[in-house]
């Protein structure tokens, strides 16, 4: 999907929500989660990268249509993603100390996501009511490791992300799913057009207070 896809999408969940804020049932609580990062190079052959596990947590805002069981949410996250970089395979930077590096970016994270929760399911959903999601993620590089200074990086970054989810008693809320970036995350400094995005799988959990 390309930054205008992310866009309209974007505006389509902001308007849903502006449109119900009036009669929409609403309600927040604290996330908890964690991700399966890669580093990704769009130059495959650079050199290896690994996928490692990062974290996040934060704040979650719903917004649901009574009765035909649509709505949106919103997060503001902490999250860590990382990625363990083979600098070292490549000469231009095994010359200049570069080994095997772990690259830890951490993000302040807005996801948004346009939601479905399948609840006529004969009571059934009182105790467990599945639910499909999608939407775009805006995040803030707050900080990062000097991963040998051999990067340079992305100060905003957008993603998309989606995936199934299910809510448990009425209460606790549960999402997996795949993000990936939209655009650059990070760049090498020595050689020219070697970008790298960030590909997630992840999961989290939200306790509804409200």
């Amino acid at each position: 999907m390309t930054k205008t896809g992310i866009a309209l999408l974007l505006s389509t969940i902001l308007a849903l929500g502006s449109s119900l804020a009036a009669s929409a049932e609403t309600r927040w609580g604290p996330t908890i989660g964690i991700n399966y990062n890669e580093i990704h190079f769009k130059q495959g052959d650079i050199f290896k990268s690994d996928r490692m596990i990062g974290g996040e947590a934060g704040l979650t805002g719903e917004l649901m249509v009574p009765g035909i069981g649509f709505g949106v949410d919103g997060s503001v996250l902490y999250s860590l993603r990382q990625g363990k970089l083979h600098l070292g395979d490549k000469k231009v930077w095994a010359s200049q100390g570069a080994g095997t590096e772990t690259c830890s970016l951490h993000y302040i994270d807005v996801p948004l996501n346009l939601k479905f929760k399948y609840h006529n399911l004969n009571g059934v959903e009182n105790t467990i009511m599945p639910m499909v999601f999608v939407g775009p993620t805006i995040s803030f590089l707050a900080g990062h490791n000097k991963c040998a200074d051999q990067l340079s990086y992305q100060k905003v970054s957008a993603s998309l992300h989606f995936g199934l989810g299910c809510e448990l008693f009425n209460k606790v809320q549960v999402k997996a799913g795949y993000q990936f970036s939209i655009g650059s995350s990070l760049k090498t400094k020595l050689l020219d057009e070697n970008d790298a995005k960030n590909r997630s799988w992840f999961c989290n959990v939200t306790y509804f207070l409200k």
